[in-house]
């Protein structure tokens, strides 16, 4: 199952993940986590595959999950959904090398994401925003854990609880952006850095990625846990009214 919004390219060594949905500022759909989670599954078994780069769409990174398609899964399934919860893991598991550039909104998922790249870059005009808990709901992702160790307690806590939006700067200086771009050199520089990881050694540059990341397994028990509960939430009245009346608020 490959969806009709995501592009997926190689250019050498690296591949090119990209949202493709600009009429809806790049929503996530199930059907794009699916192909996302395969793509990075490809890079993985795939040797001639040495880095992975995630990319939006000029002034969308991504609006976050598409909060339609998100409801019917949890009403319908009771859960999150195997796809969504195939590229979480995904993410938390994959081995490769992965990139993002963010050009714009960064809303949800499409902050969250982030805290799994081991580099991002960001435009000035990129705005890193979780409105999780005004929906009713709990931050995903394994941001629960990966935002307090990356930025420290009391940021994460503006940015994930409060709901508080982060400039590009601001993300820049809590260590979840590596380097600030102009909007018209952003591509460019993810990919020539990508190609530059490409070029190393891929064993010495796959070990030590691992020595610097932590263990998966407290991780996969966090987004499992977060998931959960994110699910129940989504059958809860506060969440119910909270989502609704977002939905009103976008026709």
């Amino acid at each position: 199952m490959m969806s009709d919004f995501l592009q997926i390219e190689r250019q050498d060594a690296v591949q090119i993940i990209r949202l493709n949905r600009p009429e809806k500022k790049n929503a996530i759909t199930r059907d794009m986590y699916h192909g996302i989670a395969e793509a990075l599954k490809r890079a993985d078994t795939d040797d001639t595959i040495r880095v992975s780069v995630i990319l939006g769409q000029p002034g969308a990174f991504s609006a976050g999950n598409d909060m339609q398609d998100f409801m019917h899964a949890a009403l319908s399934q009771g859960s999150l959904g195997e796809e969504i919860i195939d590229f979480l893991h995904r993410l938390a598991l994959t081995r490769k090398p992965l990139i993002s550039g963010v050009d714009g909104l960064a809303i949800g998922v499409g902050t969250t994401l982030n805290l799994h790249c081991d580099l991002t870059f960001a435009t000035p005009r990129s705005v890193f925003h979780t409105p999780f808990v005004d929906l009713g709901l709990v931050p995903e992702a394994g941001s629960s854990l990966l935002g307090p160790k990356i930025m420290g307690y009391q940021r994460a806590f503006a940015l994930l609880a409060m709901g508080e939006a982060m400039t590009a700067q601001q993300a820049l200086e809590a260590g979840i952006v590596w380097r600030v771009v102009a909007e018209d050199e952003l591509e460019a520089e993810v990919l020539k850095t990508a190609q530059k990881l490409a070029a190393r050694p891929p064993a010495a540059l796959q070990l030590t990625r691992d020595l610097l990341r932590s263990a998966a397994e407290p991780l996969t028990d966090r987004i499992d846990r977060e998931a959960q509960i994110f699910a129940d939430r989504l059958k809860s009245a506060e969440t119910a009214q909270a989502v609704g009346a977002f939905l009103s608020r976008k026709k």
